[in-house]
């Protein structure tokens, strides 16, 4: 999953989880306190619905495979957005008529047990999300921590064929400067075997030449 993506929705889940609470504190007061806290309330939810735009888009530059997860979840974070809007909507409704204002003052405790309750369950929903989020973030630390270490693992047997290589190298070069003395060595002795032969040649000629020389004295007697 895109580190991006996870930090705007850990941002979104907290900033979701506080808007909860503000709307459990907002229903509960009256006049300009009240107004105030909504004016807060539609600040953060002008932040989240930003945030839902920002995972959307960087959701959407995603492969397919990760792609189609990451929309469900943005789906489930557009449905938490519209609830919170709806609470606000309620919470500075003041188009009440007395009637209703007494209907709503003798079921009050129920509806904010009902409110606490939806509250409840959508700060412990957010309260999960980011949870998950933390621990995906912890799996890929844990993830980039072993390709560190197995990119510094090939870096060392790199360096060990590369030494290997050059020791190799080495040595086909002492056996190259091995053969040169060697070649040099028989084209000596070749040398001095094509003159020792020219020297034997010429002795061999001068006996043959001595011999003819004495046969002819001899002869002439």
């Amino acid at each position: 999953m895109s580190q991006v993506f996870e930090g705007y929705e850990r941002q979104y889940c907290e900033l979701s989880a506080n808007l909860s609470r503000k709307c459990t504190s907002g229903s509960v007061l009256i006049g300009e306190q009240k107004k105030q806290k909504v004016a807060e309330i539609k600040t953060g939810l002008d932040d989240a619905d930003a945030l839902i735009r920002k995972m959307d888009l960087e959701a959407r530059s995603l492969p397919p495979n990760i792609k189609g997860s990451l929309l469900a979840k943005i789906r489930e974070y557009k449905t938490d957005l519209i609830n919170l809007k709806n609470e606000v909507k309620r919470i500075s409704s003041s188009n009440v008529s007395q009637a209703a204002r007494d209907e709503l003052m003798e079921s009050g405790i129920a509806d904010t047990k009902m409110v606490s309750t939806d509250q409840r369950g959508r700060l412990l929903m957010s309260t999960e999300r980011l949870n998950q989020s933390s621990d995906k973030i912890k799996d890929s630390r844990r993830t980039m921590l072993e390709t560190e270490e197995l990119g510094v693992s090939i870096l060392q047997d790199l360096h060990q064929q590369r030494q290997a290589l050059l020791h190799a190298h080495g040595t086909l070069q002492g056996v190259d400067d091995n053969i040169g003395r060697s070649k040099k060595v028989l084209t000596a002795m070749s040398r001095r075997m094509n003159r020792n032969k020219w020297m034997v040649g010429c002795i061999i000629a001068a006996l043959v030449l001595a011999i003819l020389v004495i046969l002819y004295f001899k002869l002439l007697r």
